[in-house]
């Protein structure tokens, strides 16, 4: 069994991938209190583990015009002097870098042709989802002697909010006269490509029945590319049109004052989760993207797929019989009224 004392994290695929991983670093420390731990992720996603209390050192994948230069992360990782090292995200030259920075316990899959750069072999295929990511990432710990004991009752992100953010995520609400003695529910229409998303018209008639009849604001998220589509969704003065104007670490802020998130399969559905926060989710009902495996990891979500019948759907056959069109808008209403009532009992 391996005994860190230097331990590195990789993860540097998008938001929610590296979510699903920071509990790692917890439970990390809870078995070995005196062991170092750092996490290796995008630039665009090292907010989620800068503010995080058992990562000891936030460090960025160098990349210059879309690449990733050999050398230079090379040495970065070789000057930190790891002794071990976890590739959650298992790509050839993330593995190639861990293997020449030296790093004598390299845990990463078993089933990559480029597998012999690992010392520590893991032999799952996540494709086939029959666990939740997060529980596939915790799984590598066994390496080092953790076993995965984890369920969405125990498991802690410790994600927490930066001060800073906070402060301009407030004024942002003042600035759009956003009541706070008012509930909030955030809804985030778009999504990274990675799934089936609800139709557009069911997320407006959704959109519609709560602004008509729920006292709430409603606070639209999203990335610059998506503002326009979000601006399609403002169709009352109870909704506030947000995408394009906050960063990541606003966002978790915003995130972290609402009392429901609404969002298809994507990375804020899983910062929404990691704050204890309630959430709606929109998932396909095929295998890759199942909620089983990709769902909000809390016992504070309802995840929502379609209501017609389909074996082995893939998402090509999902989009093409646009089955997703066939989850019924009226109980997903009826879920967010039992959610506001449960906030407000609290």
């Amino acid at each position: 069994m391996i005994t860190p004392r230097n331990i590195l994290v990789i993860r540097i695929d998008r938001i929610g991938d590296v979510v699903l991983t920071l509990p790692i670093a917890g439970i990390i420390k809870k078995k070995f209190p005196y062991c170092k731990v750092s996490f290796l992720t995008r630039n665009y996603t090292r907010p989620l583990i800068e503010n995080q209390p058992f990562v000891d050192n936030a460090l960025t994948l160098i990349e210059e015009n879309g690449k990733i230069p050999l050398l230079k992360n090379i040495r970065l990782i070789k000057s930190l002097g790891f002794d071990s090292c976890l590739v959650v995200y298992p790509t050839f030259k993330i593995s190639l870098i861990t293997f020449l920075s030296g790093i004598k316990n390299r845990i990463g899959t078993g089933y990559r042709w480029y597998s012999f750069l690992f010392t520590h072999k893991n032999y799952e295929h996540r494709k086939e989802a029959v666990k939740h990511e997060l529980e596939y990432n915790i799984n590598l710990l066994k390496f080092i002697g953790i076993e995965n004991n984890f369920s969405r009752k125990n498991i802690s992100f410790d994600l927490k909010v930066n001060s800073n953010a906070e402060l301009k995520t407030e004024q942002l609400l003042s600035d759009f006269q956003i009541c706070k003695e008012k509930p909030m529910v955030i809804v985030h229409p778009g999504s990274g490509g990675s799934a089936v998303d609800l139709p557009f018209a069911r997320m407006k008639e959704l959109v519609l029945q709560m602004a008509q009849d729920l006292d709430v604001d409603i606070v639209l998220t999203g990335t610059k590319t998506e503002k326009e589509l979000c601006e399609k969704l403002k169709i009352d003065m109870k909704v506030t049109n947000m995408a394009g104007k906050l960063e990541l670490n606003e966002l978790i802020a915003l995130i972290s004052k609402c009392n429901l998130l609404i969002a298809n399969s994507t990375g804020p559905i899983h910062i929404a989760a990691a704050l204890g926060k309630n959430v709606i989710g929109f998932y396909p009902k095929v295998k890759v993207c199942s909620p089983l495996r990709w769902g909000p990891y809390t016992e504070k979500s309802v995840v929502f797929q379609p209501e017609i019948n389909c074996n082995d759907c893939t998402v090509s056959q999902c989009e093409k019989l646009n089955c997703m069109d066939s989850i019924n808008i009226k109980k997903v209403f009826d879920t967010v009224k039992n959610f506001l009532i449960l906030s407000e009992t609290k």
